[in-house]
């Protein structure tokens, strides 16, 4: 197992902030917080996006051996995806709908997914395990910029800081870089383009659309928010409430745009004539679906890697299958899919091949045989995956509640930012008290993602 520990690092460092934390400075720090979010509009829906008092640290050896890792299982992604592109048989394996299929064997020009986010759960005793490969329009990015500018100036650090410094990991920069390399390799031109970001007006993420915005115009780049059902596409140009756009930043679900607006819907049009650039474009859904990790790991896809992906794979993805009626293997041993699924629930999740927020997903150990035994009967009328339960790593948080300094043992996700199809910088980290690690479902706080050193 890598990852490295420090000598100790980050349990000092963990210990020093919570030591430093006295019931009067978390009770100063929680109404800062408080006070930061509400002018700054961090709020998921009307949830503020964070709920403790210190924020996530990663070590610096931790963070190079997490970056590391995340470029090796990449290549391993990007090869499947050209096997799909390049064979039926292998793109049948991803489950993808007709329609899906139709856009996705479209040439986008661009790359699959310039911008993409690889969800994991990371503790140097037990190993890093990526549950889900998030290569569609992930969020968390300004968030996560956001609350690292609060967190480096919360009253809560000014006891820490004396011993430790922190380091930021801005993401924003990255994405705007993906941005602009992509619209480049479409265009051919070099000059900026007029950016959209696309989505339902109601959507909960809309504060950091705005982020986004205001990012963008800092550094002399329009983005103007625009609702999907604001869009025309006239005179060979997309326009988004009343603005001719060049490059789109979707943040649209691209199964939700089809599904309630149809393929005639203006974005879909503006893109499949190339009227716009749009990232990430529609061959994303591909390595998007969760299937994806399956493919990863079926015994049938080894000689695709090479010997260094073979170990990563085997290390840091979790046995997933597609949920069918199949012979496979399981810890190199021959099974019967579907009936070893109903014996062995307690050690297996199910997964829709393409939800997001938690919907859908069932944990083994949390329902009895009968509800699992329907589980697997629906699994089987639309695309699942199942996937083997992994340990979730927990830290104490600290936050202040009902006038109290609280610690509680927290799960903590890590959710590193892609970029390129080759390499990681930032991390989304989201903690919560259950099971389902994801803001979207209402599992907890987002915080953000900080290395630590020793001064």
């Amino acid at each position: 197992m890598g990852g490295g520990s420090d000598d100790g690092l980050l349990s000092s460092a963990i210990e020093r902030w919570h030591v430093g934390l006295t019931p009067e400075l978390a009770e100063e720090s929680s109404a800062w917080l408080s006070a930061q979010l509400e002018a700054r509009g961090l709020f998921f829906g009307a949830r503020p996006l964070c709920n403790v008092l210190r924020p996530r640290f990663l070590t610096p050896s931790q963070y190079d051996y997490l970056r590391a890792r995340v470029a090796v299982l990449l290549g391993a992604f990007d090869r499947v995806l050209h096997a799909a592109l390049n064979d039926a048989h292998w793109l049948d394996r991803f489950r993808l709908l007709d329609w899906e299929r139709t856009l996705a064997l479209e040439g986008p020009r661009i790359p699959a997914s310039p911008v993409s986010r690889l969800d994991a759960f990371f503790d140097p005793a037990a190993g890093l395990r990526f549950t889900e490969y998030n290569a569609e329009t992930p969020a968390g990015s300004g968030y996560n910029d956001a609350l690292t500018e609060l967190f480096l100036s919360i009253p809560a650090a000014r006891p820490f800081l004396g011993s430790f410094a922190l380091r930021p990991l801005p993401t924003r920069p990255n994405v705007l870089h993906a941005l602009l390399a992509a619209y480049q390799q479409w265009s051919g031109r070099r000059e900026l383009p007029v950016i959209g970001i696309l989505d339902w007006k109601e959507v909960p993420t809309m504060s950091e659309f705005v982020l986004y915005r205001d990012f963008c115009a800092g550094l002399g780049l329009r983005a103007v928010i625009a609702d999907v059902r604001d869009c025309e596409l006239k005179g060979g140009k997309l326009i988004a409430a009343g603005t001719a756009i060049d490059l789109i930043y979707k943040r649209v679900l691209i199964s939700e745009l089809i599904e309630r607006e149809g393929m005639e819907h203006p974005i879909v049009r503006a893109v499949r004539s190339n009227a716009v650039c749009m990232v990430n474009p529609f061959r994303c859904k591909i390595l998007h679906k969760k299937a994806s990790l399956a493919v990863l790991s079926d015994e049938k896809s080894a000689a695709l890697f090479s010997p260094e992906q073979q170990a990563a794979i085997a290390e840091h993805i979790p046995w997933t299958r597609v949920v069918e009626e199949r012979k496979t293997t399981f810890g190199g041993k021959p099974i019967d899919l579907l009936p070893w699924m109903a014996e062995h629930r307690e050690q297996l999740v199910l997964k829709p091949n393409d939800d997001y927020g938690g919907a859908g997903i069932v944990l083994g150990w949390e329902v009895d045989d009968q509800a699992w035994g329907m589980a697997i009967k629906q699994a089987l009328a639309a695309p699942h995956i199942v996937q083997q339960r992994i340990t979730l790593p927990e830290e104490d948080f600290p936050s202040w509640a009902d006038n109290d300094l609280v610690f509680a043992s927290r799960i903590v996700d890590t959710a590193p930012f892609c970029f390129a199809g080759s390499y990681a910088d930032g991390c989304l980290t989201r903690v919560s008290t259950a099971a389902l690690v994801n803001v979207t479902a209402g599992g907890g706080s987002t915080v953000p993602t900080l290395i630590v050193e020793r001064r």
